[in-house]
């Protein structure tokens, strides 16, 4: 099944608890103010790939906890973005999704593509980034309106890992400068997008 990807970082600590695969999807309707990727919104984006063959590179990647998929926005690409946390899950991998709706937003949809995509997911990080509500606090969450719900019991809640101070990365790889993670701050969203463009 194709899926449209706007990035991919097969190992990283910055986007959930362990060493994570993390698939970035191409395009947003949200688009919310002060996003740290507003690079992803456009629908025209990224590149198509193929959600068996990203799986297989996700579980070929040695020390792996889980899987983050984010965005973007993964639940306006409900199938194969379901397809994907499907295949991963089965090979015994956790999953987490980033979500700008809200899991009640999801649920209202009715949609039986979202609701997959919710039955692989053991964390869902969901609601609207909000820029002048910085989340300084909880790990790996960009404002402090923003939820983790715990879909499974692969993650308790008092996990220490989720309430230290959040990590960014920066790689330089054959294709350019890549940031990810969450800077702490209100002005460190615009700080990293600064920082990619002079790259």
């Amino acid at each position: 099944m194709k899926l449209r990807v706007a990035q991919v970082i097969p190992q990283t600590e910055a986007e959930g608890p362990g060493h994570r695969f993390a698939l970035w999807v191409q395009g947003c309707a949200i688009r919310c103010e002060g996003c740290c990727n507003p690079e992803m919104f456009g629908t025209e984006g990224g590149r198509e790939d193929d959600t068996e063959r990203l799986a297989t590179l996700a579980l070929a990647t040695p020390g792996l906890e889980g899987v983050s998929v984010l965005g973007g926005e993964p639940c306006e690409q409900p199938d194969a973005v379901a397809d994907f946390c499907e295949r991963v899950k089965r090979g015994g991998l956790s999953v987490m999704i980033y979500s700008g709706y809200t899991l009640a937003e999801l649920k209202a949809k009715g949609s039986a593509a979202i609701e997959r995509v919710l039955a692989t997911a053991d964390l869902l990080v969901d609601g609207r980034y909000e820029r002048e509500l910085p989340e300084k606090k909880r790990r790996w969450l960009g404002s402090s309106n923003q939820q983790i719900h715990f879909l499974s019991n692969r993650y308790a809640k008092d996990d220490p890992r989720f309430v230290s101070s959040n990590t960014v990365e920066v790689r330089l790889t054959k294709d350019g400068l890549v940031v990810n993670g969450w800077p702490q701050g209100a002005r460190g969203f615009e700080g990293l997008r600064a920082f990619r463009r002079r790259g």
